[in-house]
């Protein structure tokens, strides 16, 4: 094993985790650090490739119980020992509901099938916050678990179908060719399948296969050209790092950088370990590699050092830095190190207590049962033990966690009627749905998106009392506004809004109701919530632009419109902040936002400004019964305010019926 022990791939493994934790501790400016995951990707096709491949040329078959029983070892004690102590540490800081909620994905984690459950959270719209789940970044090593279930097979049939290492190649090139395709094409098509989906990341792993059987030979004699691709390597590396971020359409093409940068280093590394290999007999060598600086590079002892924990350091810094955000909210640079000191500490336990003795333990090592039947044992411990706390942490609930939960969970009038009364991202066609005294010869229009809907609780019950029916036209993420925004879920411009918005207007026109109420996710958020959903140099004319658009078209067609201000936006997910402080014997205040950063003030007042100035038209503004002078609060007259950091949670928003009745249908409609 000394033999074979390859310094440029624990130098490309602390790469690799480096940029992970790095982009996750907010320590640097690397918004592609996440891509530290393919590269993993990539070292793992390489090495179980080059193991299985030589296995399977000297012996002509693959001992699968021993590759298994050595995967088990490697893997298996130190992932499951990083959920028990995560499981632990959340009784103490996470609230009851959210310990039931995330112990699921510490099961599905335990059973490495964690990216199978975060497929279907992620269409979810009002799913819990993955920022706080401290099992996400199991993900990986679930695709990474099933890609060593898979990929043995593979080659075997290849092999089996033709004996020699090109049927092996000409396996591994199609199943990568074919997994990329799919995957390039899904990624603006539905990219939670493309980023969680295991056989269509199977490509990165097959590049990495690729890699280990290139010719021995390629750099032999050419060893500037070896360096130079090394470099190049590199280079592809620091560019993803540095130009990629959660918001580029990834993996699809994307990928490819992180991807050729580290097959290139591996290939390189690979001449460079087989000059040595030759130095180390006495052969005499043609080439002279001391040209190979980005080996050289990657053998420097830091790396080394953490490319020796890259495991613990993955499984460990998550769990890290997410309970200890919840603990410190706005973690200074000096907590952030503070957390990557605990993480290499509790990385470098685990290593030396946990992983390497048992990695190397001579017991285990005998036969394939003596691992694989403690394997299977740990792994139903894991699952035994994250489904037991889902139910006994919400067992006996107390009365005011019962009633977060139950505010959070609500539905707004709308959602609880008909799931498609709030059109989700990529429908055009409008779908009004009528709610109130449906025969009454009077209507009111519910316009926007899932800021309108919000308000759809207090509007209907208003409307029922005062005899008139309601019509929604409602789409996620879609505002009433005029203006192209960019997408959080397709990573692109949201063009199927601009088509449905336009739609409605007409729909809208020709119905021609009473009132038109529009709200609306308020510019001001967009920006903070994420910079790059606007991508227009000057979104602030064209957001005035489009709101005039908007207005002025109900307002020629001689129709009422009123818009309504949009609600604060929290610093917190609120249900879980106020659970959670609440758990802890702290008050719901601990959860509030300043009036600075919460309300939106300055575009509220162009807003305001902008219907004032338009016939027909009204501003409704009920900041004040969320916030003061100074402070924004969350926890209302004994009520949960919102279900998250800024939709409303619907029995308060059911409160506010009062309010919206006068501002409404006493002022607006009457005319008064």
């Amino acid at each position: 094993m000394r033999g074979s022990f390859r310094p440029d791939i624990e130098g490309l493994r602390a790469l690799a985790v480096a940029g992970v934790v790095a982009f996750h501790f907010g320590l640097t400016a690397l918004p592609g650090g996440f891509v530290g995951v393919d590269i993993f990707f990539v070292i793992s096709g390489y090495l179980i490739t080059r193991h299985l491949v030589g296995e399977i040329s000297e012996t002509g078959r693959l001992d699968f119980f021993r590759f298994y029983a050595r995967r088990a070892r490697r893997l298996l004690p130190a992932s499951l020992f990083v959920i028990l102590a995560s499981l632990m540490a959340g009784y103490f800081i996470l609230s009851p509901e959210e310990q039931a909620l995330y112990s699921k994905g510490a099961m599905f984690a335990s059973a490495y099938t964690i990216n199978l459950w975060l497929i279907r959270w992620s269409f979810d719209y009002f799913a819990a916050d993955a920022v706080n789940n401290p099992y996400i970044h199991f993900w990986s090593l679930s695709v990474e678990e099933q890609f060593y279930l898979a990929w043995p097979a593979l080659l075997v049939f290849a092999a089996w179908l033709r004996p020699g290492k090109r049927a092996i190649m000409l396996t591994i090139g199609v199943t990568g060719l074919v997994a990329f395709a799919v995957c390039a094409w899904l990624t603006s098509v539905s990219q939670p399948w493309a980023f969680y989906f295991s056989p269509l990341r199977g490509w990165e792993f097959a590049a990495g296969g690729l890699a280990s059987m290139a010719p021995a030979r390629l750099f032999e004699n050419r060893p500037r050209l070896g360096a130079a691709s090394g470099l190049t390597g590199l280079a592809l590396i620091a560019i993803a790092y540095l130009t990629i971020s959660e918001d580029s359409p990834f993996p699809g093409f994307l990928a490819l950088v992180p991807v050729a940068g580290s097959v290139l280093l591996l290939t390189t590394g690979a001449a460079g370990a087989r000059q040595g290999a030759l130095r180390n007999t006495g052969q005499k060598t043609a080439a002279d590699f001391s040209w190979n600086w980005a080996n050289a590079a990657l053998a420097l002892p830091p790396l080394q050092v953490i490319g020796k924990l890259s495991y613990s350091l993955y499984l460990w810094h998550w769990p890290v830095i997410v309970y200890a955000g919840m603990l410190v909210p706005e973690l200074t640079l000096a907590e952030r190190l503070g957390c990557l000191a605990l993480t290499l500490a509790l990385s470098f336990l685990s290593y030396h207590l946990i992983e390497n003795p048992i990695r190397r333990n001579h017991w285990l090592m005998v036969n394939a049962p003596r691992a694989l039947v403690p394997a299977l044992l740990l792994t139903g411990t894991g699952v035994a033990a994250a489904y037991a706390n889902t139910r006994f942490a919400v067992r006996d609930l107390d009365r005011e966690q019962r009633a977060i939960a139950d505010s959070a969970a609500q539905l707004s009038t709308v959602r609880a009627s008909d799931g498609g009364c709030v059109l989700d991202f990529e429908t055009v066609k409008p779908n009004p749905c009528v709610f109130g005294a449906k025969n009454a010869g009077r209507s009111v229009v519910l316009f926007g998106d899932s800021h309108a809907d919000h308000w759809s609780t207090p509007l209907i019950e208003a409307a029922r009392k005062n005899n008139y029916r309601v019509v929604t036209y409602l789409k996620s993420s879609c505002r009433a506004s005029r203006i192209t925004t960019w997408n959080w879920q397709l990573k692109r411009d949201y063009t199927e809004c601009d088509q449905w918005r336009e739609q409605s207007v007409q729909d809208i026109v020709r119905l021609h109701p009473d009132l038109v109420v529009i709200s609306e996710f308020s510019i001001g958020n967009v920006i903070r919530e994420s910079p790059e959903e606007l991508r227009h140099a000057n979104w602030n004319e064209e957001w005035k632009a489009g709101l005039r658009w908007t207005l002025g078209a109900f307002s020629r067609a001689g129709i009422k419109v009123a818009v309504i201000r949009d609600v604060p936006y929290n610093a917190s997910y609120v249900d879980k902040c106020v659970a959670r402080a609440l758990w802890r014997g702290r008050a719901p205040g601990v959860c509030d936002t300043p009036r600075t950063a919460a309300a939106n003030d300055d575009i509220a007042a162009v807003e305001r400004d902008i219907v004032r100035g338009t016939p027909n038209a009204t501003y409704i503004d009920v900041t004040n019964r969320f916030c003061d002078q100074t402070t924004c609060h969350v926890f209302i007259d004994g009520m949960l305010a919102f279900r998250d950091r800024h939709h409303l949670a619907t029995p308060f928003a059911a409160s506010l019926e009062p309010v919206v009745e006068h501002a409404l249908f006493r002022q607006v409609v009457a005319g008064n």
